[in-house]
């Protein structure tokens, strides 16, 4: 999978921003100023889903990987019940370059240095290394940093603008307004360098102790979920060197 494998969702109905609201960890009222970095979990607080979601007149779209798209569409259908609300596939393929945005399009609401995102029709710029983009900006993936384990808290949703903590109750809220207000984060993703490379998922050991798993790699950095405590300044990652600062 590339962060270009995305598929785009219809939400219509008189009711879906109410119906998105009550779900997802975002504020979706933040559509009128652009997209909308969210997520979906389950009660548990654990990721299920995380995706864009774009204003469209009176629709929203759903922008997210096309890996689990099925289940996201499948978890709005399950969760919608009697709601005036339709989940559709659109066909539309999102583009996204660097800079800033150009008209018709949105900037990435993640990190500055993302640029931006479209939904029109245009190209995606080429030649860009988008994932050495990630790896600058500590942004994690589904299906590689973002697992079905994911704590959001812990792979940086606050930092990136994909939680909201004063908009009321949705699924998995609990869970997560009691690690940003209770404990101190103790493990979570970080941004290391990285001298040589190995396998994504490759155990990172400190000595003999194992301390975190290596994720994406760019550009002699990478992302690691780590064990802040146990984490020192230079451990292995199979044949590869791992040093931190914290």
């Amino acid at each position: 999978m590339t962060d270009l494998d995305r598929r785009v969702l219809r939400l219509s109905g008189p009711e879906a921003a109410d119906f998105l609201q009550n779900l997802v960890t975002n504020d979706v009222n933040g559509l009128s100023d652009g997209l909308v970095y969210a997520a979906l979990l389950t009660p548990q607080g654990k990721y299920r889903a995380d995706f864009f979601l774009v204003p469209d007149g009176a629709d929203i779209l759903i922008d997210v990987a096309e890996p689990i798209a099925d289940d996201l569409k499948k978890a709005l259908m399950l969760y919608k019940l009697r709601s005036k609300v339709a989940v559709e596939e659109t066909g539309i393929v999102p583009a996204r370059g660097t800079g800033p945005a150009p008209e018709g399009a949105f900037t990435d609401p993640r990190a500055p240095g993302l640029g931006w995102r479209a939904y029109d029709g245009r190209a995606s710029e080429e030649g860009i290394d988008w994932a050495g983009l990630r790896v600058a900006h500590a942004v994690p993936e589904s299906g590689i940093e973002l697992t079905p384990e994911t704590f959001i808290l812990e792979a940086g949703f606050e930092r990136l603008s994909g939680v909201d903590f004063r908009k009321g109750c949705y699924v998995g809220q609990e869970v997560t307004a009691r690690m940003k207000h209770k404990t101190e984060l103790k493990k979570g993703l970080a941004r290391v360098a990285v001298d040589g490379t190995a396998p994504v998922g490759t155990d990172i050991l400190a000595g003999e102790k194992r301390v975190g798993t290596l994720f994406t790699q760019a550009g002699g950095a990478a992302l690691a979920h780590l064990r802040f405590p146990q984490a020192t300044s230079e451990m292995r990652a199979g044949d590869a060197v791992v040093r931190y600062e914290a």
